[in-house]
């Protein structure tokens, strides 16, 4: 499950190539997730790195995860709010 969703937020990237010849890397919705490198490989690896260490923390910390399609990271039992108060549909469940 955790890769499936790593792999789901890396198709959602998006990457530039800013004005010091380096890429540039984000996910939108992912704040503070950001990869920079020389090439644009080397940037989606630093990439997902960063949402990695990211998602860890946010587990964690039990901070609110997005949900991307129909796929969902969060604590057992933990409830994840309405796309109105956050971006981020609603659902209970517990984790299996």
């Amino acid at each position: 499950m955790l890769t499936k969703y790593i792999e789901e937020a890396m198709k959602r990237a998006k990457y530039e190539l800013i004005e010091d010849g380096t890429y540039f890397g984000k996910i939108p919705r992912f704040q503070g997730v950001w990869g920079n490198d020389e090439t644009l490989e080397g940037c989606r690896e630093d990439l997902r790195g960063a949402l990695e260490g990211w998602l860890v923390l946010k587990l964690w910390d039990n901070d609110d995860i997005p949900v991307l399609g129909k796929l969902a990271l969060r604590p057992r039992g933990q409830k994840i709010r309405s796309a109105n108060e956050s971006g981020i549909e609603t659902r209970t469940r517990e984790a299996s």
